[in-house]
């Protein structure tokens, strides 16, 4: 096994001991992390076995269409001297075959091959997806693969899928592989007790292996390199603009890992904590350091039109981008926005992008 050894040296400063002194050896503490490739392989082979020995309630899901929440998924261990799933129910795994709404997914991260699964039950109404940056409104319940549940939502809970780093975080790197499949509720109702009533969610399972989840970070009920599930309602998403730039993030430069790589003026930038970084674009006010801010370099407009499908098929210039989010105006209009990127020598970056312009 291949491991990679992380030493991390720790200086215990004691006050108001005489006994110390300035010449005391520093505690060397060394933390052996796992190869990421092997890992997934345990990971794997875990879930498999968990697949082929659960079942869920998929006569009942079927039977509430639309209307079903995760509080309605029943997933359920077979029993000793069991075999098969109990009429009304479906195994997740069956040999080689998998559940026919479980969809086995690929993708890259961390220079890893991950797989990981997904019990798509509903894909939403709504008429948007979130993108891998945004924020997010949803339901969910977390539990481990011997069933024990580890967190779980009471109220419908906001997260960004991916934070800035210093004043906002964001969830595991699993959701924001997951979340921009499904789509958003179709509508919702406040009611008079303040609470909100979401109709045709999405809805699902995700099945992670521990390298799209904590890793090697422990934290409360879940070991380190343990795989984890989720059940989820995806309700609302919400356009993250994280550096207030005029420029969604989702559209400031991420590689196929939904990884935010491009720093076109290659500054930095620190936490509180004092950990330098540095400043990319999705986070930076003026992506080329020419002294203007980006958002004076764009300009934006809005259009409405009777469908969706008549403001996302708008004719746009070469310099321009309609934005992923359409607005529904609840009365029979759709609005979407479009950003023109100020381009003052064609052939040349726009200009938010070339310091010379």
């Amino acid at each position: 096994m291949n491991l990679r050894k992380v030493s991390f040296f720790i200086l215990f400063l004691v006050l108001a001991v005489a006994s110390c002194k300035k010449d005391d050896p520093v505690t060397e503490v060394i933390v052996e992390i796992e190869d990421r490739t092997e890992q997934q392989l345990k990971d794997m082979d875990s879930l498999n076995k968990y697949l082929e020995n659960h079942y869920y309630n998929s006569e009942y899901i079927e039977s509430l269409g639309t209307n079903a929440s995760i509080s309605d998924i029943e997933i359920k261990k077979l029993e000793t001297g069991q075999t098969d799933a109990p009429v009304g129910y479906t195994m997740l795994k069956k040999g080689d075959v998998l559940a026919p709404k479980l969809v086995k997914y690929s993708v890259k991260y961390e220079d890893t091959d991950y797989e990981y699964f997904v019990l798509n039950l509903n894909i939403g109404g709504g008429i948007n997806s979130p993108k891998f940056s945004d924020k997010i409104r949803f339901n969910y319940e977390g539990f481990t693969l011997e069933d024990a549940v580890f967190d779980y939502s009471v109220f419908p809970f906001d997260s960004d899928l991916v934070g800035n780093g210093v004043t906002t975080f964001g969830l595991i790197p699993g959701w924001k592989k997951i979340m921009p499949s499904f789509k958003t509720a179709e509508s919702f109702v406040e009611n008079s007790d303040g609470t909100i009533s979401y109709t045709n969610k999405g809805l699902g399972v995700m099945f992670l292996p521990s390298g799209l989840a904590y890793f090697s970070n422990a934290t409360t009920g879940i070991p380190a390199y343990s795989p984890i599930i989720f059940k989820f309602e995806l309700l609302q998403m919400f356009e993250n603009d994280h550096d207030g730039d005029g420029i969604p993030s989702y559209l400031e430069g991420a590689d196929d890992d939904f990884e935010f790589t491009l720093n076109t003026d290659e500054d930095f930038t620190s936490d509180s904590y004092g950990n330098v970084y540095p400043r990319y674009n999705y986070i930076d006010n003026d992506d080329d350091g020419d002294g203007k801010l980006t958002k004076d370099e764009i300009i934006i407009t809005t259009f409405t039109a009777d469908t969706v499908e008549a403001v996302r098929s708008k004719s746009l210039a070469y310099n321009e981008v309609l934005l992923n989010k359409i607005i529904d105006n609840r009365n029979g209009t759709y609005t979407g926005t479009i950003i023109k990127f100020k381009d003052t020598v064609v052939g040349e970056p726009f200009d938010y992008l070339d310091k010379d312009n």
